[in-house]
């Protein structure tokens, strides 16, 4: 399922972004707004975005978004650290 989201032309005219950017920068937006709310994982987040994790994360710290960090994410991370060493 695909949602279309139509926003009004004099919204649009209040955001301060280049018109060709509009489509991508509010998806991205929108994006780092669920993750921050709790509302999309960081995988769903960022594929909605369309930026790999460490592009993610970057958007993360610019935004100051605390990023969501649990047991298997620490998980991953000391699999992903040890797999590195080999």
């Amino acid at each position: 399922m695909a949602l279309t989201l139509t926003i009004p032309d004099d919204i649009l005219a209040g955001i301060k972004l280049p018109r060709r950017q509009f489509d991508h920068q509010l998806t991205i937006e929108i994006a780092f707004t669920l993750y921050q709310r709790g509302l999309a994982s960081m995988g769903t987040a960022r594929r909605l975005a369309a930026l790999d994790k460490w592009a993610f994360l970057d958007g993360l710290a610019e935004r100051d978004i605390e990023r969501h960090y649990g047991d298997q994410e620490l998980d991953e991370d000391i699999r992903y650290a040890r797999n590195c060493g080999q």
